[in-house]
């Protein structure tokens, strides 16, 4: 994907931002029981979606990464799954 569409893609996408060739977006919770809640989550979606995410795990957040490493960059799915999870969260 273009440069131009990820930011076109960004613009309706919350909170995610590029960083490094990837989308990624920090989650911030009150405690480590929801963190962890959200993580499995998380890690839900990707298994039934077969794309996987890089995951940075701390007591009260959880940081996102998105990219596609079969197309080097970043693709739709990576789009899809990022608003996948922010559906997860009221």
């Amino acid at each position: 994907m273009a440069e131009a569409q990820i930011h076109v893609h960004l613009t309706a996408a919350p909170g995610w931002a590029l960083v490094d060739g990837a989308i990624q977006k920090r989650y911030d919770f009150p405690d480590y029981h929801r963190t962890m809640a959200f993580v499995n989550a998380v890690a839900w979606v990707a298994h039934v979606e077969d794309h996987h995410p890089d995951l940075l795990v701390s007591y009260s957040r959880c940081t996102v990464r998105y990219n596609t490493h079969s197309v080097g960059g970043i693709s739709i799915n990576d789009f899809i799954c990022a608003a996948k999870l922010d559906a997860l969260l009221p």
